[in-house]
């Protein structure tokens, strides 16, 4: 089944921004495991089945938390490495941070940053591709750096990848 990568990078910033405060907060990305996947819903507003990601083979899943309360889940990413870059076949920001009522903002460039920080550590360069909904080509294109391959495949090449790491990751 192709799955469309549709979610919103609404700022890049150093880490999130807390919307009700405006306070910066720093993230942290961990490989979830079998205990934490349990509790993941679609009941509970996510889109995805993540307990069905979770159970591909080759895939790793992985959950952006706040780095000082690892219980303030912000979203989830899937990762597949193929043999020169990186492929992100899900992102989502968890559902309280989705819409106008959401309480963090950077989430969804906080995760593609991540996703090419994996790529630069697996010796890829950071390079990603995903497949996005048409209808967000160009919001990747211009918030991400992506370039499109067409058929919505797209990638995040050395450069944009790099900026994206150095603004989320600046170690």
């Amino acid at each position: 089944m192709k799955r469309l990568v549709c979610v919103e990078v609404d700022i890049l910033t150093s880490s999130v921004i807390e919307v009700s405060t405006g306070l910066t907060f720093e993230t942290d990305a961990t490989k979830i495991d079998n205990q934490f996947i349990k509790d993941i819903h679609k009941k509970d507003g996510w889109k995805f089945n993540w307990k069905r990601e979770f159970k591909t083979p080759n895939r790793e899943i992985f959950k952006l938390t706040l780095k000082e309360n690892k219980f303030v889940l912000l979203g989830m990413i899937s990762l597949e490495m193929k043999h020169d870059h990186v492929h992100v076949h899900l992102v989502e920001s968890s559902p309280q941070n989705i819409g106008k009522q959401k309480e963090f903002l950077g989430i969804g460039g906080n995760l593609f940053a991540f996703a090419c920080k994996v790529s630069k550590d697996c010796g890829f360069d950071g390079n990603i591709s995903f497949i996005a909904k048409t209808n967000l080509i160009q919001y990747y294109s211009i918030n991400l750096g992506a370039e499109s391959l067409g058929n919505g495949k797209m990638i995040i090449r050395e450069n944009s990848a790099s900026v994206l790491i150095n603004k989320y990751f600046p170690q």
